[in-house]
């Protein structure tokens, strides 16, 4: 399957709001996010349910649906932002309009729990799409780092994507080396119920990025265990960790979890690299990372190179 690379986005272009996981009771913010998407010369078009509200699980996930449905058939819209994580994009997986995806490939932008439709939807159309901040949590008052890192990936056809980790979050290279394959980020916890079903693409070959949040050491060795167990940490080119908590990894400390990726290092191949630390996850200065674009780690004590095939391309 190939890759489905969407358009830039341009200023003046329509931006698609969904929310396709959990709604936002903080309408204030959601506001300050609209208020700052239309400064930058951006216009903004909510979907008819965004960010409503029902008991009823069933008619919740058939107006999710008809929200995402409406923004990919829109050509009007030219990017589609989420709201904010939480849950529930799961569920949405079965029932989704993978041909109208594939016949209206464009930005969608959002992480945690809208991993599932990340890479769903990237197992299913082959469409790339981007791990980063969300209107809700991020973009109603984004840092520098953030914000710069994600207009420079969705605006740029540059042919070479340098990602750039904050200078103040410390890496740590568990095994040096050299790789390349497919990027796919995204939450732990949802790409772990992806394994098994359709929606998650074979990891043969690729540079998978975990993240996760509030999730205690040992839940997060038992995730990591099911993918071992499944066979899919072996076959990876090469396995990368972001943050797994408000507060950013070091690496000279005794905490349990560094004991659980040094772990994890040891059952994968010998010559794969394994790199933690990355900037992101549930924090304030975010990476937006291009899901589905072919990328090369270059990994030693010294430093590393993340860099990705572009992630977007020319209107013309």
């Amino acid at each position: 399957m190939r890759t489905l690379i969407p358009k830039a986005l341009r200023h003046g272009d329509t931006i698609g709001l969904i929310s396709p996981s959990s709604p936002s009771p903080d309408h204030e913010k959601v506001g300050h996010a609209v208020s700052y998407l239309e400064k930058l010369g951006y216009r903004v078009k909510p979907a008819e349910h965004f960010n409503s509200r029902t008991e009823n699980r069933l008619e919740l996930d058939r107006r999710k649906l008809s929200d995402l449905h409406e923004m990919f058939a829109d050509t009007s819209v030219k990017a589609i932002f989420c709201l904010r994580g939480g849950s529930g994009a799961t569920r949405l997986l079965q029932d989704l309009d993978y041909e109208l995806v594939s016949r209206n490939p464009k930005i969608l932008a959002g992480y945690s729990d809208i991993t599932a439709l990340s890479i769903g939807l990237f197992a299913k159309t082959g469409l790339l799409t981007f791990s980063g901040p969300m209107l809700a949590t991020e973009l109603h008052n984004p840092s520098g780092y953030t914000e710069e890192n994600f207009w420079k990936i969705l605006e740029s056809t540059s042919s070479v994507h340098q990602i750039i980790n904050h200078p103040d979050h410390p890496i740590n290279v568990y095994r040096e080396g050299s790789a390349t394959g497919t990027l796919l980020a995204g939450n732990l916890t949802v790409l772990s119920c992806l394994v098994g079903t359709p929606y998650l693409p074979p990891l043969d070959g690729t540079l998978p990025i975990f993240e996760d949040i509030n999730e205690e050491p040992y839940r997060i060795d038992r995730l990591l265990s099911h993918f071992h167990n499944a066979g899919l940490l072996s076959s990876c080119s090469g396995i990368l960790f972001g943050q797994f908590s408000k507060e950013i990894i070091t690496f000279d400390t005794q905490h349990p979890l560094l004991d659980i990726l040094r772990y994890y290092t040891e059952k994968t191949s010998p010559n794969v690299p394994v790199v933690a630390g990355l900037s992101y996850g549930h924090i304030d200065d975010l990476l937006t990372l291009p899901v589905g674009a072919t990328c090369t780690l270059n990994a030693s004590h010294e430093r590393i190179s993340l860099t990705t095939s572009p992630a977007v391309c020319s209107d013309q």
